[in-house]
């Protein structure tokens, strides 16, 4: 039988599809041995990996399409859209259906250069829109309590599927236990029927193993997350046969908001039925959107495209207009934001203010660079966008003509139409100067303290900031400091810390001349640099004394050239049952 060419333009874009499941899978798959074997170095290579691995698909595929096509088939729209009809049907009965449809919008807005962004012609809404569709694969295990907390938690740690052993489960589990009968519910605690029930799959992300769950009983229910790490002087560098410990136990909403957070690298978690186990997910964190946690295990290009479905439902209720984003303006970018949709949308200028060193190509690596690497907790995750198309009477007036004005390049007027050729989008914060100026007291020493750690562990996952004013960090609505201006950040490793020498005094206010080369950095002039506010740059300096000494940077400069991945987890170290001194935590 002769298939026409939109039939089997649907199933060369499915075969595509198949190509980047199946490795992704593979490497998901490898991460409990990369976590049996301690090798924390190959962890990141993974991570990264994965993360390039959809655009290398989408360019084989695409290259594939233009082998084996006529270029009038491939470019003409009527075919897309019969095409369109034939890969629902082929993917109706697949279990990872929406991505699916992900990736062959990837591949229609690569040939149609994201112009054309029509349901009939690609899946702007998903081919399922019921809920009828259930796997009817049970993706929990559970347990009954009894009245045994203990035993619960053991049942947890033995049952999972790891191939180390615990070194002392007995105690690590009468910890959990203890604090479980201290901080649950009362209506669990004296419940009958309380559970605890867990996902089948284990959590991997950096040097953690995390099991994520709930607990239930009494008609209530609180989420669970117990983190399994090495025990400290084994793994990859010792050569030691590691043993696991776990490390704490999570039962707050907020506590696993942050585990899931934008600003983490993405888990590695095998994923049997994508929707639902969002749909799992979700219960434990409400609050949390749903594209944010499919890019948490892995599916951030899906995770776009929910957001785009999201953004698109909220900017057709017409609450609010898009406005110029409260703060400091940028001098690369320019910021704006819908403000009931809590989320900041960036184009880069066509005109960068003289003391930016840096042009368009440059700005768009930093992203991509930050996109690829370990965000530890502190950079926030970027979506990228090209074409992206609203309604001018969307916009505030004062807004589209600072837009019109600062990126002409990028900024379009077609009809009643407003053209965005470029943007990034990112989750709205507070600036850190705006937060400091309205906060109290306690919250400030709190928020500088954060600022300080928020610094530390991105120099620890190899990355400087650049420029650290604190107009370029924000802090969430859990209070913690997130860094999200990338146009100057770099790896720490290219960095040149230097001293200043005693000859030069203060400010370089000497009588000779100091050589100063591009990547030289001079930590003791930080002090002013990011602080106006004497109050406030003597309550830093008092908390974090040693972000100002070129020392510090050398030596986790040398820590980091010599292989070593340090341990930054995402929960305080006081939460921690065996927290140990000198760890870079929360």
């Amino acid at each position: 039988m002769k298939h026409s060419p939109a039939y089997r333009l649907a199933t060369t874009i499915l075969h595509g599809f198949d190509e980047y499941r199946a490795r992704f899978k593979e490497i998901t798959a490898d991460a409990s041995r990369r976590f049996r074997d301690a090798a924390w170095r190959e962890t990141q290579q993974a991570s990264a990996e994965r993360i390039n691995l959809y655009k290398e698909k989408i360019d084989d595929t695409l290259g594939r399409l233009k082998r084996t096509f006529d270029p009038e088939v491939v470019s003409h729209c009527e075919c897309w859209r019969e095409a369109r009809n034939h890969y629902a049907e082929l993917i109706s009965h697949r279990l990872d259906y929406e991505l699916a449809e992900t990736f062959f919008n990837s591949l229609f807005c690569a040939i149609f250069h994201h112009r054309h962004i029509r349901n009939d012609w690609m899946f702007v809404y998903s081919s399922r829109q019921d809920a009828a569709h259930r796997s009817g694969i049970d993706l929990c295990r559970r347990k009954q309590v009894n009245g045994d907390w203990q035993a619960a938690l053991k049942w947890a740690l033995i049952d999972a599927p790891f191939e180390n052993r615990f070194a002392e489960i007995d105690q690590d589990t009468h910890l959990g236990a203890t604090f479980l009968q201290q901080h649950l519910p009362a209506a669990i605690l004296s419940a009958d029927n309380a559970e605890v029930e867990l996902l089948n799959s284990v959590f991997y992300r950096n040097k953690g193993a995390y099991l994520v769950g709930r607990i239930l009983g009494g008609g209530e229910q609180v989420p669970l997350v117990l983190p399994v790490l090495h025990g400290e002087g084994f793994g990859e560098q010792a050569g030691g046969d590691p043993r696991l410990h776990l490390d704490t136990v999570l039962i707050e909403t907020d506590e696993v908001s942050i585990i899931f957070s934008f600003t983490r690298a993405y888990f590695q978690v095998d994923v049997a039925v994508p929707r639902e186990f969002v749909d799992y997910l979700q219960q434990l964190m409400p609050h949390k959107p749903e594209g944010e946690l499919y890019a948490a295990i892995g599916f951030f290009k899906h995770g776009k495209t929910e957001f785009f479905r999201a953004l698109n439902r909220q900017v057709a209720k017409r609450e609010d207009q898009f406005i110029i984003a409260p703060g400091v303006r940028g001098m690369v970018m320019a910021v704006f934001v819908l403000p009931s949709f809590r989320t900041v949308f960036k184009i880069i200028k066509d005109k960068f203010d003289p003391a930016k060193d840096v042009t368009h190509a440059v700005v768009r690596e930093k992203y991509r660079l930050v996109k690829r690497h370990d965000r530890v907790g502190r950079m926030a995750d970027t979506q990228e966008f090209s074409n992206f198309i609203v309604r001018q009477d969307h916009f505030a007036p004062e807004c589209l003509e600072h837009l019109l004005e600062v990126a002409p390049s990028t900024v379009v007027l077609k009809d009643d139409k407003v053209i965005i050729k470029h943007c990034y989008t990112e989750r709205m914060m507070t600036p850190l100067n705006i937060y400091l100026e309205k906060c109290s007291d306690q919250e400030k020493e709190m928020v500088l303290k954060d600022y300080g750690n928020a610094i530390k562990q991105m120099a620890a996952a190899n990355i400087f900031p650049g420029d650290m004013l604190l107009k370029n960090f924000g802090v969430t609505r859990h209070g913690r400091v997130i860094f999200y201006d990338y146009d100057e950040v770099c790896y720490l490793t290219e960095c040149r810390f230097r001293h200043i020498p005693k000859s030069y005094g203060n400010d370089f206010q000497g009588g000779d001349t100091l050589s100063i080369g591009p990547n030289d950095i001079f930590p003791e002039e930080f002090g002013p640099f990011m602080f106006a506010n004497k109050a406030l740059r003597d309550m830093f300096m008092h908390q974090h004394p040693e972000l100002f000494d070129p020392d510090y940077w050398l030596e986790l400069q040398q820590a980091i050239i010599d292989g070593r991945v340090i341990d930054v987890y995402p929960y305080r170290n006081k939460q921690r049952f065996a927290g140990s001194v000198g760890q870079l935590v929360y």
